[in-house]
């Protein structure tokens, strides 16, 4: 779905630079369709996006819908 497809374009995007720049850790409690936790990793080496919780304790966690997400990123 879209989120997932959001996720995998994020993923594919990272950088070194990204996560030496950022370190911090995101994640999205989202409801609607494709909802779920999701997060995005931008503190541990290589970087890393997906569904679940992440490997390391988030430094942001924001809750919205699954629409508005999608909308956030495109």
């Amino acid at each position: 779905g879209p989120v997932a497809e959001t996720f995998r374009v994020i993923q594919g995007a990272m950088t070194e630079e990204h996560v030496r720049s950022t370190q911090g850790v995101f994640q999205f409690e989202l409801s609607g369709e494709g909802g779920g936790t999701w997060y995005i990793d931008l503190k541990s080496k290589g970087g890393s996006a997906g569904f679940g919780k992440p490997p390391v304790a988030a430094d942001v966690v924001m809750s919205m819908s699954s629409a508005d997400f999608v909308k956030m990123f495109t």
